[in-house]
């Protein structure tokens, strides 16, 4: 008998539909700058429920690019988490600004509020509060802290799109700067590529032309009237980001249907946590489903045994003020030891839609066998 299929950890839903736009957009001739740009915001900001997105070539562009609409620069001091994708930190750096990590909290390692309101300082002008997970931050609690203190904030999204909040708010419609990306392994894919949701038409012009090399929507090829990058999304990016848009619930809804099936699979692996879904009105968007491993396990030796099993798995994720260019700034082991131990016993499993029930089994079964509980 054959080894059975390997199983990835991710891989993006993609159909005739998306095949469709691209063609169109192929044989228009309008590769860069066209009109499948303009429709994919629209679809997405009506999706949201917001008045407006721009598009941009990944969340980490949208990211520097609110940065820089806050005004955030050198000699402020930001807090944030350390429990995150680089690019939350990365941002900042960009602007010289100083990212200040607090840790997080022990279930849904999202920053902790009465860590985050202890480390505001003289310096500090900003929260950047991460979804981390898809799991919505505390927003109403890190929203009066910001307003008590005079802070500005900006929503670190890329993992959170669906994701509903203790208000029973859509993640990133709350009125502040907030940021989603599309990499393939999201809830949704445009190849690469984000957005960042402006809080009024005034910033949605200032992010468009900063996008695009800081030219006006009504000036020449060749003027500029501001600093600007090359953050534009393609037009063929936007193809797949209309498709994907147009079957966002039903990927949504399979990757929660996936999570439970993950859920009762695991359900009797000692020690082994799985995350939560949901919490009062607070409502988790499945970006990836990861497990935290029983104390004592040799989680490298467990990615290895499921490997040998053709089943893909990961560490997920490290902590970032642990990276060398982030010890720079006099970061350390030992200081956020609720970040610390969920980066060091998580483990991502295969979760992406097309995954099948037989597929998820498969994953439980050899996942306890690699922690010795066979069955």
């Amino acid at each position: 008998m054959s080894d059975p299929d390997p199983i990835p950890l991710a891989r993006p839903e993609l159909g005739v539909r998306e095949e469709e736009l691209a063609l169109e957009v192929l044989r228009s001739g309008q590769l860069s700058l066209g009109p499948m740009g303009p429709r994919f915001e629209r679809d997405l900001a009506a999706w949201l429920g917001v008045e407006d997105v721009v598009a941009v070539s990944s969340g980490t562009t949208a990211l520097h690019l609110g940065v820089r609409m806050l005004g955030w620069g050198a000699g402020d001091e930001v807090v944030t988490s350390p429990f995150s994708f680089v690019a939350s930190a990365n941002c900042l750096l960009y602007e010289g600004a100083r990212p200040v990590f607090v840790d997080v909290d022990e279930e849904t390692l999202n920053v902790d509020p009465a860590a985050a309101a202890a480390a505001v300082g003289e310096r500090t002008v900003g929260l950047l509060p991460v979804h981390i997970f898809g799991f919505p931050a505390a927003m109403p609690a890190l929203e009066e802290l910001a307003s008590r203190r005079g802070l500005s904030v900006l929503e670190d999204a890329c993992e959170g799109l669906g994701a509903v909040d203790c208000e029973g708010r859509r993640v990133g419609a709350r009125g502040n700067l907030a940021t989603f990306a599309f990499y393939a392994n999201k809830q949704m894919t445009t190849g690469e590529g984000g957005v960042i949701v402006p809080r009024s038409p005034e910033e949605a012009t200032r992010l468009r032309s900063e996008r695009n090399q800081g030219r006006a929507v009504d000036m020449g090829w060749l003027d500029h009237d501001r600093l600007g990058f090359n953050y534009r999304l393609s037009d063929l990016a936007a193809a797949l980001g209309v498709a994907q848009v147009e079957k966002l619930d039903e990927l949504l809804a399979r990757r929660t249907a996936l999570a439970r099936l993950y859920e009762e699979g695991l359900a009797g692996v000692e020690g082994l946590r799985t995350p939560i879904a949901s919490r009062g009105e607070e409502k988790r968007s499945w970006f990836v489903y990861a497990v935290r491993l029983p104390a004592g396990v040799d989680r490298d030796a467990a990615i290895a045994r499921l490997a040998e099993r053709g089943i893909a798995s990961k560490a997920y994720l490290p902590c970032i003020h642990l990276f060398p260019h982030l010890r720079e700034l006099g970061y350390s082991e030992g200081q956020f030891p609720v970040a610390e131990a969920a980066s060091a016993d998580s483990l991502a499993l295969p979760f992406f839609p097309a995954m099948s029930e037989a597929q998820v089994a498969r994953v439980c079964q050899e996942l306890a066998a690699a922690l010795g509980q066979a069955r």
